[in-house]
Order: structure tokens, then sequence, then C-alpha cells
């Protein structure tokens, strides 16, 4: 079983900074990549930003130069740094996993999602 937690999700106002931060706990043998996806109302949900294990960050066009995506110390961890939010941000923020279990399964795994809304 592999738990996925978001936090930091809220309200700001366009031009304003929010950091989501995620927590990856469980039966981990190892985590391949991290990364944040969003989905608006109405639209397919979308990566935003991944990073490997010991790799380099990857980000979609429209939030490259504004958002910052890094792994922790422990490596379980992934963090989201987003500045000069637009309120075409706004959507709910999942984190994401490729992660091997203890029983050498290699999946996905998801968190439940955090909501960023930034007003105009």
């Amino acid at each position: 079983q592999v738990q996925l937690v978001e936090s930091g999700g809220g309200l700001v106002q366009a031009g304003g900074s929010l950091r989501l931060s995620c927590v990856a706990s469980g039966s981990i043998f190892s985590i391949n990549a991290m990364g944040w996806y969003r989905q608006a109302p109405g639209k397919q949900r979308e990566l935003v930003a991944t990073i490997p294990s010991g790799g380099m960050p990857n980000y979609a066009d429209s939030v490259k130069g504004r958002f910052t995506i890094s792994r922790g110390n422990a490596e379980n961890t992934v963090s989201l740094q987003m500045n000069s939010l637009k309120p075409e941000d706004t959507a709910v923020y999942y984190c994401n996993g490729r992660i091997t279990t203890m029983t050498r399964w290699t999946s996905q795994y998801w968190g439940q999602g955090t909501q960023v809304t930034v007003s105009s």
C-alpha cells in the first residue's frame, strides 16, 4: 500500500505565490519519479511538472519560468513552488509518483488532490 498526501493549496490573488508539498509513504522500495498534474473544471488532467530521481525536471510550457519542482532530501517528498500565479492556474493539483513497492511492483500512484484558486 502506497499513499501520497498533498498539502499547501489555497486561494491567492493573481501574481501571488503558493507552495505545494507531497509526501509518499507506505510499502515503498524505490521512487522512480514524482510530479504534479492539474485538472481544471471541464478539462482533462494535464502535466504540470515532473522530476525523476537523480534527473532533470520537466515542465509544461505554460508554467516554465514561474513554477519550480524539487525533491526533498528524503527522496519521498516533492514540492512545487508556484510564483506569478495566473487565474488560468486555477485547478485541483495532484501529486503523482512512479513507485516500486516492496513486492517489486511498479505503478503510478496519485494523491487525493489539493485545490488551488487564483483570483483576478
